[in-house]
């Protein structure tokens, strides 16, 4: 098996294994409205169409910045795939029922800043900022490239919302005090 390939089967697992995930979480107290949340969707789309790239094998053999990593940087770049997923997993599971795909306030909801929430606000988005910007490189191209810093942009704009409306839902005070102390998606860059 190539990295390249293992790369993809990574980010599969990791979808169908979220989809998977979802049936296990509170009730939804309160949804942000979708027209916040409709850009960084359209942004982050964009980033997986192009990081993936739904064009054609000509336009890689053509544009390829580098070819492929086959050997031992390519296998590192699947580890670091693979550890990026973890610490997303991480997240998921320290966050347990009140996890979502959208923004959104659970029952019982709370602000957890334990685990990977005690590294980083967002630990989820800043694992898949990882894998995209390994796949970027693995794929070498510059369109991957353009879809992973979409991606990184994408979720940086979610992130913005998703605190604003925690802000509002949880305290203002609550979490400020918790953005004080941990960093939003790189760790202690504030």
């Amino acid at each position: 098996m190539q990295p390249k390939i293992a790369i993809y089967l990574l980010w599969i697992i990791w979808w169908m294994s979220s989809v998977v995930a979802a049936v296990w979480v509170n009730p939804t107290i309160k949804r942000a409205v979708l027209t916040r949340e409709i850009l960084d969707k359209i942004v982050t789309l964009a980033g997986v169409v192009l990081l993936f790239g739904l064009g054609t094998d000509h336009y890689d053999l053509v544009y390829q910045l580098w070819l492929p990593p086959m050997g031992e940087l390519g296998w590192v770049l699947a580890a670091a795939v693979l550890v990026a997923f973890g610490f997303c997993w991480w997240a998921r599971v320290e966050l347990g029922p009140l996890w979502s795909s959208r923004i959104t306030r659970r029952a019982n909801h709370r602000i957890v800043n334990s685990g990977p929430y005690a590294v980083v606000r967002h630990p989820t988005y800043t694992g898949i900022i990882v894998a995209a910007l390994a796949t970027a490189v693995v794929r070498g191209t510059p369109l991957a490239f353009l879809g992973a810093m979409l991606v990184t942009y994408g979720l940086y704009l979610k992130a913005r919302v998703e605190e604003q409306f925690l802000r509002e839902e949880l305290g203002a005070q609550a979490y400020d005090a918790y953005a004080k102390r941990v960093a939003m998606l790189l760790p202690f860059v504030h």
